[in-house]
């Protein structure tokens, strides 16, 4: 079971990421440091599409993906686009607290009713598209999933770091996911 340990310090940051750009992106949000100018992309930060996260780096310096729980199965392309043509050095996994892909199946009747609600469908295409598409999205534990993409990640990536992290929507900070 993958632990979560805190960044408070350069101290705190794994070797394993020591020059890295995991180790600035972990710098430039948790410990504030200023922010360099940059000309290329040097990382790929794949996170959640939930509003609540906001990170803090330099324009110009990451890649962002954000999909449903911060999973890249569907992104496979986009993934190998910073690769090959940006030429990234590291990718970052980012699960957060509170993820609504968590537990999708709990959530069926809200995201039936708010289709048929807001976007004038009928109940059965709702039920529908829930049934087809909930199983290939949902995620148990957003930690776990992270780990599990990270190690997936890094067979497709050998050369390159790949982190997964975690964003505390409770502090706003990063935290290292060790597997």
């Amino acid at each position: 079971m993958p632990t979560i340990h805190a960044v408070a310090s350069l101290e705190d940051i794994p070797a394993r990421y020591r020059d890295t750009p995991i180790q600035r992106l972990l710098e430039y949000h948790n410990l504030g440091r200023p922010h360099e100018t940059y000309t290329s992309a040097e990382i790929l930060i794949a996170m959640c599409m939930d509003n609540r996260k906001i990170m803090r780096f330099p324009d110009y310096w990451a890649f962002v993906l954000r999909t449903g729980g911060a999973n890249l199965r569907y992104s496979k392309f986009h993934v190998a686009y910073a690769v090959a043509i940006a030429r990234i050095k590291a990718i970052a996994i980012v699960a957060h607290t509170q993820c609504g892909m968590a537990g999708l199946a709990n959530r069926r009747a809200a995201f039936v009713d708010g289709l048929v609600e807001h976007a004038g469908w009928s109940r059965q295409r709702a039920e529908e598209h829930f049934m087809n598409y909930a199983p290939m999205y949902e995620i148990e534990d957003p930690v776990d999933f992270v780990a599990s993409e990270a190690q997936r990640m890094r067979g497709r990536y050998p050369t390159l770091t790949i982190a997964p992290l975690l964003y505390k929507l409770e502090d706003d900070l990063l935290y290292v996911i060790e597997e």
